[in-house]
């Protein structure tokens, strides 16, 4: 190969190399390590519900930061009891884990979610549920925002 073509070429591959090396992801940048959790494990860090839900409620954050923003957590209810009318600024994605959970939105009938049942809540709909039985419920919720738990005081009908 000439000189001249072989210039021309390492030129080329070092031009390459800095167009390329900005969106490569760096060594610090590593995505995140899977999780798995479970409702039952003891590494569960459970916490009180806001204040008005039963003393006995719980909370577990499992992924993300629930004062900021998108976050997944295990709520935990005792059998009988019942989280009183609320709404939340977020939408929120559930999933029953254990237990037996009837849960009521605002001008639609009752709905009761087994263990593997799926609901969705819409963003600042009012709603309230009853842990049916003596069985502790444990839902799945995932947050699209920031959680808060505001009172309703208004009817469900």
């Amino acid at each position: 190969m000439k000189e001249p073509m072989l210039r021309i070429l390492s030129v080329f591959v070092v031009a390459l190399c800095y167009a390329v090396l900005p969106v490569l992801p760096a060594a610090a940048e590593l995505p995140e390590k899977a999780i798995s959790r479970t409702h039952d494990e003891a590494a569960l860090s459970w916490g009180p519900c806001p204040p008005i839900f039963p003393s006995g409620c719980q909370v577990a954050v499992l992924h993300g930061d629930p004062a900021v923003g998108r976050s997944d957590v295990f709520l935990r209810v005792p059998g009988g009891d019942t989280l009183a009318p609320h709404w939340h600024t977020s939408a929120e994605h559930m999933v029953l884990v254990a237990g037996e959970l009837q849960v009521t939105y605002k001008g639609q009938p009752a709905v009761t979610l087994r263990p593997g049942s799926y609901a969705y809540g819409p963003a600042n709909a009012p709603h309230n549920a009853l842990c049916v039985g003596p069985i502790v419920c444990v839902l799945f919720i995932a947050f699209e925002s920031p959680i808060d738990a505001e009172a309703f005081s208004g009817g469900l009908e």
